[in-house]
């Protein structure tokens, strides 16, 4: 099976490199040849467009920057991919990418007969070099079975979602909520700062804490998938008690606490809902109705999920 790969950047290189240790044929493509000496020189070939290198490849895989780039390289019409993608060819878009892009590209690759698959990644650029690295594919859930192995070389969390575009959503998700958490964090820890505690202590102790020993997403399985705020791990009216306590202190401190005062808003709509006996996650229900959405899986369903991954609560 020969793979053809687009983007050697930082996360690229590192992909395009351990596809090789696991003994597939590369085929590669960037914007310069000078890019790929490295493959080049382990038994790469180089092709000149991407259309010469879809013309000659069973499996393609791209790691661009984002959707103008990716566009660009699939679309184009006289050197892009699709300009000689063969039918039964399958497309692995390994890109942070619009979900909508995605799949206006499968449907357009559809039309040709090749398969097209949003697999984006999370790791970073030390996971992509060593390979602990989650990839999250949406597409044909058969043609991913079929072609898992490629993705194998690259990740060892390789985890099908769902449709095309499922990956995408899954990667922007992932991301906003940790940059959204990070600001967070920077706020309430500029706040303790201030009010005294040297930032070292301050980190050691709150990474002891409740918060600190729990993975951020493995969270979500005690109140929110399964839809259930009673009885209370620990009542709203507590936790609206403690927040409210840190707003007052960031407040003394005179330093902004835009986030967390929001946090307090919403704790205080579902006080006034009359939830303050619930459980201290019940707010989270409000965003649920803004979204027009309802959350609810089968406890054992999720039990099941963390159950599968040694680093979880199984």
């Amino acid at each position: 099976m020969k793979i053809g790969f687009i983007g050697l950047g930082t996360m690229g290189a590192h992909f395009a490199t351990n596809l090789q240790k696991a003994g597939h044929d590369l085929i590669v493509h960037d914007l310069s040849r000078r890019i790929a000496e490295t493959h080049l020189e382990k038994g790469a070939e180089w092709a000149p467009s991407p259309r010469a290198l879809a013309e000659v490849s069973d499996v393609i895989m791209t790691s661009l920057p984002g959707p103008v780039e990716i566009q660009a390289v699939a679309l184009e019409p006289d050197n892009g991919l699709l300009a000689g993608i063969s039918e039964g060819s399958v497309y692995f878009d390994l890109s942070t990418n619009s979900p909508t892009l995605i799949r206006h590209i499968y449907q357009v690759f559809a039309e040709h007969g090749a398969h097209v698959l949003d697999a984006p990644v999370s790791g970073g650029p030390r996971g992509a070099k060593s390979g602990k690295l989650a990839i999250w594919v949406g597409g044909d859930e058969a043609v991913f079975n079929a072609h898992r192995t490629c993705l194998d070389a690259m990740g060892d969390q390789v985890k099908y979602i769902g449709p095309i575009g499922a990956g995408a959503v899954a990667k922007l998700v992932h991301n906003s909520a940790g940059y959204t958490i990070q600001a967070a964090i920077a706020e309430v820890f500029t706040t303790g700062v201030k009010a005294g505690v040297p930032p070292l202590a301050l980190w050691d102790a709150i990474r002891q804490g409740a918060r600190g020993r729990v993975r951020t997403f493995d969270s979500l399985a005690d109140h929110f998938l399964v839809n259930n705020y009673d009885p209370p791990n620990f009542a709203l009216k507590l936790a609206h008690k403690d927040i409210s306590l840190a707003c007052e202190l960031g407040r003394e401190m005179e330093v902004p606490m835009r986030l967390v005062n929001l946090a307090q808003q919403e704790m205080r709509e579902a006080l006034n809902r009359g939830w303050g006996h619930r459980d201290s996650r019940s707010f989270l229900l409000l965003q649920q109705e803004r979204a027009g959405v309802r959350v609810e899986e089968k406890p054992e369903d999720v039990a099941a999920v963390l159950a599968l991954d040694p680093a979880g609560k199984g």
